[in-house]
């Protein structure tokens, strides 16, 4: 009988091995790498790593900044909608982007639709706000799991098992604020999960506050959080704005998911 694992390794196809090697040194270096840097890094010849690269980029998969290092595309943020949520029968962003896109002209806020995968908390989609001094979203950024509002949303909702095995890594403190003791993270999520919202005081910025609310699907499982960062120092009048209108733009677009999301 034919062992799968030897099959599976005898129809390899090795350009696309190259490809994914390319690609996981992309993902462990925000800033980017130059084709110097992979071809160090790979030990592939230079026109190999060129050639991928450019065929890459064709794709929207990769993108080259004006000081030559490649990063990863915008076209990877597609595929991770359904990657991080599961193999999805929504078209999450698709769904959300119009409420993302309400709540930043209603505030005047950056807005915010972000999920938890194995490397943490990734922004799917966002919307920027226009009034002064708004903070700058983007789809594409990384969060920690444990600091900020949106974060400590998702952690607040997994199961127990999948919980311990987050707060067992190191917590790291971005400032005074940021919780790091597992007990008492533990002890602000349970919190959390019962208000049915969440607010960041200053925990990965002093300056950076924020809201997040829940998006369920149609069977009621946590799918994405909806945040809205502002800057420190708002008027309570005005936060207390922005945490109505975060919990009821998710409310409404829990409500507009038209079917499950597949995990």
């Amino acid at each position: 009988m034919t062992n799968y694992g030897d099959a599976a390794l005898k129809h390899r196809i090795p350009v696309i091995d190259r490809m994914m090697e390319v690609l996981s040194q992309l993902e462990r270096r925000d800033s980017g790498l130059t084709i110097r840097d992979l071809v160090a890094q790979l030990h592939l010849p230079r026109t190999t790593i060129y050639r991928i690269l450019n065929t890459l980029q064709m794709h929207d998969m990769v993108h080259r900044d004006e000081s030559g290092a490649y990063q990863l595309g915008r076209r990877l943020l597609g595929l991770a909608a359904h990657v991080a949520t599961g193999a999805s029968e929504v078209d999450l962003v698709a769904v959300a982007q119009p409420f993302l896109d309400h709540l930043g002209a209603e505030l005047g806020e950056g807005v915010k639709l972000s999920v938890l995968d194995r490397n943490g908390v990734l922004v799917l989609a966002a919307a920027q706000g226009r009034r002064e001094y708004a903070l700058t979203v983007a789809p594409g950024q990384r969060m920690e799991a444990h600091a900020g509002a949106a974060s400590r949303l998702l952690l607040s909702y997994l199961p127990e098992a999948e919980l311990a095995a987050w707060l067992d890594k190191p917590l790291v403190a971005f400032t005074a604020k940021t919780l790091t003791d597992p007990r008492r993270l533990r002890t602000e999520l349970t919190r959390i999960r019962r208000l049915g919202w969440s607010q960041d005081k200053g925990e990965t910025a002093p300056s950076i506050h924020a809201f997040a609310a829940p998006v369920f699907d149609t069977r009621g499982e946590l799918v994405a959080a909806l945040s809205v960062p502002f800057l420190a120092g708002t008027e309570p009048s005005r936060m207390e704005d922005i945490r109505l209108a975060t919990i009821a733009a998710a409310k409404a677009l829990t409500a507009a998911i038209p079917g499950p999301v597949v995990r």
